[in-house]
């Protein structure tokens, strides 16, 4: 009796440890089903996404070759030559900078494709000092326009010579380098005029709209002019005043 009753208790244990292993097994074949399914609907999104993206591609390179294409070399010459006598408004300060090889080199511009908007990066310096600084000989750097924190405007560069503030876009934008009053870039009430005004009045001079307006964030990925990337929203209202202020011109 005690053998068979041992007998018996093996088999139960037997069959105990024989559906734990089942158990075990179908967790497993359920996890990878679970994560073989999963797999497959991420492969399934990312190919389904994939000629979303290719089309993308293609129409931001149709769009670059239709800029390009729609002005010819004969076109663009007229355009810079307008800009040679351009009549500036009285808030306008002059103030070019010496021809020194590096902030000024006195090369012609390509074209004018877009206006591009810098922050200077040294809080509470003014207009003047940044043009100064531009004109240091151990200079190598500039822009077309300082704008400074009480609204003052100033040029370095003409307009139809390249300035020193973008990199590779030099050769085809106008640069703005805007002052302000802290570390935040934020630009005061009256900076944040004389810059939309100064803009537009850009913008009808050379043929663009807001949508030629852009930030140093937008040439090399700099985060400059800070405020304005680090608060999109705020990039955007100061291009919808732009577009505002050209109607008005």
């Amino acid at each position: 009796m005690e053998r068979r009753s041992g007998s018996e208790g093996d088999k139960r244990i037997a069959k105990g440890a024989a559906r734990r292993r089942r158990r075990r097994r179908n967790k497993r074949l359920g996890f990878l089903l679970v994560f073989s399914l999963l797999a497959f609907t991420a492969v399934g999104a990312f190919l389904s996404q994939e000629p979303k993206r290719q089309l993308a591609r293609l129409e931001r390179l149709e769009r670059l070759r239709a800029e390009q294409s729609e002005t010819s070399p004969g076109q663009k010459a007229e355009k810079l030559s307008r800009l040679d006598g351009l009549e500036f408004p009285q808030w306008i300060d002059v103030q070019l900078i010496e021809i020194d090889g590096a902030s000024r080199r006195g090369e012609r511009l390509e074209a004018v494709r877009d206006i591009v908007i810098h922050y200077v990066g040294n809080p509470e310096t003014t207009a003047q000092q940044n043009r100064d600084y531009f004109n240091n000989p151990d200079s190598e750097v500039s822009a077309h326009f300082v704008v400074g924190i009480d609204g003052a405007v100033i040029q370095c560069v003409p307009l139809t010579e390249k300035s020193s503030a973008s990199n590779d876009r030099n050769k085809d934008t106008i640069s703005i380098e805007v002052c302000h009053p802290d570390e935040s870039g934020k630009f005061t009430p009256e900076t944040y005029d004389a810059l939309i005004r100064l803009t537009a009045w850009l913008c009808k001079a050379t043929g663009l709209n807001e949508k030629h307006v852009i930030r140093h964030y937008d040439v090399t990925g700099k985060n400059c002019p800070l405020y304005f990337v680090e608060h999109p929203e705020a990039w955007s209202l100061f291009r919808q005043d732009v577009k505002q202020a050209v109607k008005e011109l």
